[in-house]
């Protein structure tokens, strides 16, 4: 049976070899200066949508760009602050943080460089790094709202490393902080 394939094949070559080869284009040449009309209209297409992302990134933010607050500029702005979500940055007060078992809650205090925000943190687990030194330096990022009473619910409380604070660094050969 191979041997048929094979002739069937032979004969098939044969005839396309004999065929007249067409030399006509396939596609018609491009008009002069289209290619430049094409090139136009991407660069302007691109330079569009970087333009439209640039916008959005610097007036499309508007007020949530702000990261986190300091304690003192809460403090300033308590009145239209309050019962909004915010973040907020301080030190912990050294001797301030106290925990309740039942129901579960942290309650800490975090300074600025002239006022002082209760925080209480009504969940059971905080950072390993959120721990009260007697030194102080531990640096607290909170994320809740301000009450009308002046206290702040948190909802999520962050730390920041104490051997990268700038503070504190850590003597692997001593196994102190120095």
């Amino acid at each position: 049976m191979s041997s048929k394939l094979d002739q069937e094949l032979v004969d098939e070559v044969a005839g396309v070899e004999d065929a007249p080869i067409s030399t006509a284009a396939v596609v018609a040449p491009a008009a002069p200066g289209a290619g430049r009309r094409t090139s136009r209209v991407l660069l302007l297409a691109l330079l569009a949508m970087v333009g439209g992302s640039m916008t959005l990134v610097f007036f499309g933010m508007g007020k949530g760009a702000v990261y986190a607050l300091d304690v003192d500029q809460l403090l300033a702005s308590a009145a239209s602050s309050t019962g909004k979500r915010v973040r907020v940055q301080g030190r912990l007060l050294p001797g301030s943080l106290e925990k309740r078992d039942s129901p579960c809650e942290y309650r800490f205090t975090i300074q600025g460089s002239e006022g002082r925000l209760e925080v209480h943190y009504p969940q059971c687990v905080v950072p390993d790094s959120f721990v009260d030194r007697p030194e102080g330096g531990v640096d607290a990022t909170v994320e809740g709202s301000l009450g009308g009473d002046g206290t702040f619910v948190a909802t999520q409380v962050m730390a920041k490393c104490s051997s990268k604070d700038g503070y504190k660094e850590y003597d692997p050969k001593t196994h102190q902080m120095k």
